[in-house]
């Protein structure tokens, strides 16, 4: 159960704002159990709340996310987000 730990670690640290701090636990979970689906959304949200430069490594991790649970919601509904507003930044120039 580290992965789980990592990744509830990772929320504290997101909560809190501390991104990159987030994104290393979010990704050492991903590590220790590849097909543990919550953590890819996690660093995904992390990717997308960054902004315009890491929009596609977001929608990669949401990807992934629904890959591994086709059923995931929240993720197909971040992907559809993540894809308008990276269109819609790149209509502005941005």
């Amino acid at each position: 159960h580290l992965a789980t730990a990592l990744n509830d670690r990772g929320q504290i640290k997101y909560f809190r704002v501390e991104f990159a701090a987030a994104m290393e636990d979010y990704t050492a979970a991903i590590e220790c159990q590849p097909a543990f689906e919550v953590p890819y959304y996690n660093r995904g949200l992390v990717l997308y709340r960054l902004g315009t430069g890491c929009f596609d490594e977001a929608m990669k991790d949401f990807r992934k996310v629904l890959e591994l649970n086709p059923q995931f919601g929240d993720a197909a509904l971040s992907l559809k987000q993540a894809i308008l507003d990276k269109e819609e930044k790149q209509k502005r120039g941005y």
